[in-house]
Protein backbone atom coordinates (compact mmCIF):
# COMPACT_ATOMS: atom_id res chain seq x y z
CA UNK A 1 0.00 0.00 0.00
CA UNK A 2 1.32 3.55 -0.97
CA UNK A 3 1.60 6.14 1.80
CA UNK A 4 2.01 10.39 0.72
CA UNK A 5 5.38 11.66 1.89
CA UNK A 6 5.19 14.72 0.46
CA UNK A 7 2.94 16.61 -2.61
CA UNK A 8 2.53 19.98 -4.28
CA UNK A 9 0.51 22.15 -2.24
CA UNK A 10 -1.08 23.99 -4.79
CA UNK A 11 -3.03 20.34 -6.17
CA UNK A 12 -6.75 20.62 -5.36
CA UNK A 13 -6.91 17.12 -7.34
CA UNK A 14 -4.58 14.41 -5.50
CA UNK A 15 -3.20 14.08 -9.39
CA UNK A 16 -0.06 16.76 -8.77
CA UNK A 17 3.73 15.07 -8.46
CA UNK A 18 3.84 13.35 -5.55
CA UNK A 19 6.12 11.24 -3.72
CA UNK A 20 5.04 8.10 -2.23
CA UNK A 21 6.73 5.17 0.41
CA UNK A 22 6.11 1.97 0.48
CA UNK A 23 5.48 -0.97 3.09
CA UNK A 24 9.31 -2.21 2.25
CA UNK A 25 10.58 1.00 2.58
CA UNK A 26 10.83 2.18 -1.42
CA UNK A 27 9.54 5.24 -3.03
CA UNK A 28 7.54 5.96 -5.84
CA UNK A 29 7.65 8.88 -7.44
CA UNK A 30 4.55 10.58 -9.68
CA UNK A 31 5.52 13.48 -11.94
CA UNK A 32 5.28 14.33 -15.31
CA UNK A 33 6.61 12.37 -18.13
CA UNK A 34 9.65 13.27 -19.60
CA UNK A 35 9.12 13.08 -23.73
CA UNK A 36 12.17 15.33 -24.67
CA UNK A 37 14.16 12.95 -27.06
CA UNK A 38 17.43 15.15 -26.08
CA UNK A 39 16.84 14.26 -22.33
CA UNK A 40 15.80 10.54 -22.34
CA UNK A 41 19.49 10.10 -24.77
CA UNK A 42 20.98 11.55 -21.73
CA UNK A 43 19.28 8.92 -19.21
CA UNK A 44 19.83 5.73 -21.73
CA UNK A 45 17.45 4.19 -19.70
CA UNK A 46 17.40 0.39 -20.47
CA UNK A 47 14.20 -1.32 -21.28
CA UNK A 48 11.46 -1.32 -18.59
CA UNK A 49 12.70 1.97 -17.13
CA UNK A 50 10.83 5.37 -17.36
CA UNK A 51 11.61 8.72 -16.09
CA UNK A 52 9.40 11.32 -14.61
CA UNK A 53 10.00 14.81 -13.23
CA UNK A 54 8.69 16.56 -10.17
CA UNK A 55 9.24 19.74 -9.05
CA UNK A 56 12.39 20.57 -6.37
CA UNK A 57 9.59 21.54 -3.69
CA UNK A 58 8.12 17.87 -3.57
CA UNK A 59 11.47 16.48 -2.41
CA UNK A 60 12.04 19.47 -0.10
CA UNK A 61 9.15 19.38 1.42
CA UNK A 62 10.16 15.93 2.18
CA UNK A 63 13.48 16.17 3.36
CA UNK A 64 12.59 18.97 5.75
CA UNK A 65 10.12 17.03 7.60
CA UNK A 66 12.64 14.11 8.42
CA UNK A 67 15.01 16.81 9.86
Amino acid sequence: MLRWLSGEGSCNNGTCPTLWGTENGNYVVQGYVITDPERLAELDLPEGETAVMIPASVLEEYFRAQG
